[in-house]
Order: C-alpha cells, then sequence, then structure tokens
C-alpha cells in the first residue's frame, strides 16, 4: 500500500501531462484544417513571428500571401517553406513588396492581392517598427515614421482588404500588437504611442464588422524575444524596473505567438493576451492602482539614469 501511494502521484503527473499533449496535439491539427485553401494575407513575413506564421499556415494548406519589404529574403523565405513542404497539401506562397511605412503604395498592393487570388479570408497585421529614446531626443520625423509603421499602414490595408470580406460576408482580421498597446514603457513613447492608437481602432472595427460576419481579432504578446537568445542577468537584476518589465524574462517565443495565431484565426477569438503573470501584473494594477503604478515606474526610471551615470 505504502508503494503504491508512492506511486499514485508521479502516475496521476504523468497521465496528466498525456493528456494535455493528446489534446494539443489534436486541437492544433484541427485549426490547421480550418486555414486549408484560405487566402492568408501576413505582414512583415520577414520577422520571428511572421516567419513563424508563414510555417504554420502554409503547413496547414492555406494559400499565402507573403509581404516584406525584400525580395531577396522573400524569396529565401519561399524555398525554406517549399524545402519541407507536401506539394499535394499546400499551395505556392505569393511573395508582395511591401514597405507598411510608406503608405502611398499600399493601395496598389491590396489590388494586386485581390487580382490574384479575388479575396482574402485572413488579413495577420504583423509589421512592426520599433524606436528607442527619450521623448525629448526623438524628433517628430521619427514620431511620424513610427506611426505610419505600426498605424496608418496596418490600417490604411485593412481599409483596402475589408470591403471584399463584408461584401463576402466572412473573413477574419488579426492584429498583432504589444504589451505597449496597454501599458506605456518610458523610452518607447512614439512606439507605445502607435500600439495604443492600433488598439483603440481594432477595438473600434471589431464591433463594427460584427453585423457583417468579419473577425476582428488583437494578439498581444508582452516583449517577443529573438529565438537564439536566452535571458541573462544584469547589474541591476533586482530593480523594481527590471522586475515587472524585463523583455526577456517576460517575452515569448515566436514560435508559441504563431500557435496562438492559428489557434486564434481558427476559434475566432477576438482578443488573446500573452504574458506571465508579471506582466499581466502590471496592467491590472495600472488599470485598477494608476498611482501606485506611475510611482512603481518613476522609480525604475530614476534608478536606471543612476546606474547609466555611475558607468
Amino acid at each position: 500500500m505504502g508503494v503504491l501511494a508512492v506511486l499514485i502521484l508521479p502516475l496521476l503527473v504523468v497521465g496528466i501531462s498525456g493528456i494535455v499533449y493528446i489534446y494539443r496535439t489534436v486541437t492544433h491539427l484541427m485549426s490547421k484544417s480550418t486555414v486549408r485553401s484560405k487566402v492568408v494575407v501576413i505582414t512583415d513575413a520577414l520577422s520571428g513571428v511572421g516567419k513563424e506564421c508563414s510555417r504554420v499556415f502554409h503547413s496547414g494548406g492555406a494559400r499565402l500571401v507573403l509581404c516584406g519589404k525584400h525580395l531577396d529574403k522573400l524569396e529565401a523565405l519561399y524555398d525554406a517553406l517549399n524545402s519541407v513542404a507536401d506539394p499535394t497539401a499546400t499551395f505556392t506562397p505569393k511573395l508582395v513588396l511591401l514597405d507598411l511605412s510608406d503608405v502611398n503604395c499600399i493601395q496598389d498592393v491590396a489590388k494586386e492581392i485581390l487580382d490574384c487570388y479575388g479575396c482574402v479570408d485572413i488579413l495577420i497585421n504583423n509589421a512592426s517598427t520599433k524606436v528607442k529614446g527619450t521623448v525629448q531626443n526623438i524628433s517628430l520625423e521619427i514620431d511620424k515614421k513610427v506611426m505610419d509603421a505600426n498605424y496608418f499602414g496596418p490600417i490604411t490595408l485593412t481599409k483596402a482588404l475589408i470591403p471584399n470580406m463584408i461584401s463576402r460576408r466572412t473573413g477574419q482580421v488579426v492584429l498583432v500588437n504589444n504589451i505597449q498597446g496597454k501599458v506605456g514603457v518610458p523610452f518607447r513613447g512614439a512606439y507605445a504611442a502607435s500600439k495604443h492608437a492600433a488598439l483603440g481602432f481594432f477595438d473600434c472595427l471589431r464591433a463594427e464588422l460584427q453585423e457583417f460576419g468579419v473577425c476582428v481579432s488583437t494578439v498581444t504578446p508582452s516583449f517577443i524575444r529573438a529565438s537564439h537568445v536566452q535571458a541573462q542577468a544584469s547589474n541591476w537584476e533586482a530593480s523594481v524596473w527590471k522586475f515587472f518589465f524585463r523583455k526577456l524574462a517576460n517575452g515569448v517565443h515566436p514560435v508559441e505567438v504563431a500557435d496562438e495565431i492559428l489557434r486564434t484565426v481558427s476559434r475566432k477569438k477576438q482578443e488573446v493576451f500573452m504574458a506571465n503573470p508579471l506582466a499581466k501584473a502590471a496592467v491590472y494594477i495600472r488599470t485598477f492602482f494608476p498611482d501606485l503604478f506611475f510611482a512603481v515606474v518613476a522609480a525604475g526610471v530614476k534608478e536606471k539614469q543612476k546606474i547609466e551615470d555611475e558607468k
């Protein structure tokens, strides 16, 4: 009886783990089946999340339109996808040159996409431009460029494609946002502002398109880390600022984001927030205890500046 009691817990853990693994595998396969033959547009397919989304949706049999700034890199991604694909179960991706910061070219790109397939089933707005610096040191010109890439570019492309979805009374628009669309982080003023603006736009769009059967989803990771980088301790690891906003420790792997986007599309989720408990706590504190949140962030900024002054 004693030996059996000792073995029950490990066996229970193994059994539950097996059930969870099988459930995730089955739901992943079902999610892939829902995108088969769908026309899926992915902006900034050359980023970490973009490449992983391309891989997941291509293997699921979607008709991909991969958008990016560099044709040679798009062709390399094209070759990588085709080298591991089953030609009987996948479609050849279409490559489109697109720089979302150049708003004037977006209408032509949207027309090119629609001329190719006649429709768009899923638009994944993934492109993003980052800038770091204090508000007074970032020029207004840079502020405008960031807004073009992160706000005006995505909404211009979305506005160009949703009339097709509305007329067909089906479709889905996905915004890959960032925690800085919910919480402003110091030294990221332009970036946070553009992400707040994008989130507000797509929240409004969701309500407006519901009656037409078009789903609008937002997937908000905390920070997306590079797949080859591991979190490392620094000389101010113990600070309150680092506690809440460690990029790498709180970051989400691009593979996780791509898998969640696939689940979001298949289940037509409206909003997903991908973050560990610390990042979620920061959003909660910002919402319900703003004075405490602002005090913590201000203290962290002072500590960071003090450390930099000592270097």
